[in-house]
């Protein structure tokens, strides 16, 4: 039987610490790296909800790509919402382990797979991580064929989790779409890099008002590109459970189960009622 530890290198092995940014936190959170591992959950992020599915599945460790405690706290009292997951997590006897911006960064991680669900032919990084041209933030891609931003928006909305959010587009729904930057999880740090690169669409996460505004006033001094496409956090990252679940399995010989469970913080999308 696999133990928490075997797990642990088994991931570090695809997804490198080294590649992680340095405000991040990876790895094991909650549990003893020599427990015994037979069945291992895999999810977005390590919510109460999906803490108590892993207890109910059977499962001795949950892998999150979201770390539980990124940003500091001081307490894990059971009546805190850190601490409800720490305490629903012991209780059950399942460990918590992550792997974020490593697994973001590394081949075959969060950007690879992102890249590939939506069609892309992989040509390299958005952002390359030092001198390995496989490793970097995002990824760059060519379609197969040239369908139209519509046609590629609706596309991208159908290999991804349904949301309240759905997809945004920005851009003219009739121009042909060819070339694509993707980055998943909050990425409008990186629209200068997408512009850069000379795409038609750069698919992300989290676009925020001013830099998508600001970004969409640039493109109209030219061609109107790159259009934005803007998907769910959660739907960004969540294609990479079912292949990181398939490598435990092969790797290990573990049973591995993907959450049913959409993280997505927003329930409900509400619109005006026509007149």
């Amino acid at each position: 039987m696999a133990s928490v530890r075997d797990v642990l290198d088994s991931l570090e092995a695809r997804f490198p610490a080294r590649l992680a940014e340095d405000w991040d936190i990876n790895g094991l959170t909650v549990g003893s790296p020599d427990a015994h591992v037979s069945r291992v959950h895999l999810a977005v992020d390590p919510t109460l909800a999906v803490a108590r599915e892993a207890v109910d599945a059977g499962a001795q460790l949950l892998v999150t790509h979201h770390p539980l405690m990124l940003r500091g706290v001081n307490t894990v009292a059971a009546d805190t919402a850190k601490g409800a997951v720490v305490h629903t997590l012991v209780t059950g006897g399942v460990a918590l382990a992550n792997a974020h911006t490593n697994a973001d960064h590394a081949a075959g991680g969060v950007a690879d797979v992102l890249a590939r669900a939506v069609g892309l032919n992989v040509t390299g990084p958005l952002v390359a991580h030092g001198d390995d041209s496989s490793l970097g933030t995002g990824r760059v891609g060519k379609l197969a064929s040239g369908p139209t931003l519509r046609e590629f928006a609706q596309s991208v909305a159908s290999a991804l989790p349904r949301t309240a959010q759905g997809v945004r587009v920005a851009g003219d729904l009739d121009a042909t779409v060819r070339t694509v930057a993707v980055v998943g999880g909050a990425g409008d740090a990186f629209l200068d890099a997408a512009r850069a690169a000379g795409v038609d669409a750069y698919v992300t996460a989290d676009l925020r008002h001013h830099l998508a505004l600001d970004a969409r006033e640039l493109a109209a001094l030219g061609d109107g590109r790159p259009f934005l496409v803007d998907v769910s956090h959660f739907a960004s990252e969540w294609a990479w459970l079912a292949d990181t679940a398939l490598y435990l399995t092969d790797q290990l010989g573990v049973e591995t189960f993907v959450s049913t469970i959409n993280t997505d913080p927003w329930t409900a999308r509400i619109d005006a009622q026509e007149e």
